[in-house]
C-alpha cells in the first residue's frame, strides 16, 4: 500500500516498520510538508495516490465527510486513536498489524475512513 504519514503519525520507526512490511511510505519531511495544515496533507495524498495515516481523528473525519459530500474522492484515510488506554491504543508494531488485518479483510480502502484500532 502507498501510505502518507501526516505530522501526527510521522515517526522514523513506524515508517521503517511499514516499509519492512512491504508498504511504500512517504513522510511529510520527504514531501516538504512538515507542519502543513491537514487539508494540505490530504491534498498531497490525493495527488500522489497515497492513503493517509494520521492520529488526527476529528480533522480527517471532517475532511473525509466534506470530500464525500462533494462527490469527491481520496485514496483512503486510516486513523490511529490515542486515548491513553493501553487496552485500546496501538503500538507502532500494532499499527502495522492492524493495516495487515484491514487489507486481509478485502474491504476497499479508497474513499473510506477507517479507525485502525478496530483492526488490531
Amino acid at each position: 500500500m502507498r501510505l502518507y504519514l501526516d505530522d501526527d503519525s510521522a515517526s522514523a520507526r513506524l515508517a521503517n516498520l511499514l516499509r519492512q512490511a512491504g508498504h511504500d511510505v512517504q513522510l511529510p519531511s520527504e514531501a516538504g510538508l512538515s507542519g502543513a495544515d491537514d487539508p494540505v496533507h490530504l491534498t498531497h495524498a490525493v495527488l500522489e495516490n497515497r492513503v493517509v495515516l494520521s492520529g488526527n481523528h476529528d480533522d480527517f473525519e471532517n475532511l473525509h465527510n466534506l470530500a464525500m459530500a462533494m462527490q469527491g474522492r481520496h485514496p483512503g484515510i486510516l486513523i490511529v486513536r490515542k486515548d491513553n488506554d493501553p487496552k485500546r491504543d496501538l503500538s507502532e508494531a500494532g499499527i502495522v498489524r492492524a493495516i495487515r488485518n484491514l487489507l486481509a479483510s478485502g474491504l476497499s480502502i479508497a474513499n473510506h475512513f477507517y479507525i485502525l484500532n478496530h483492526w488490531r
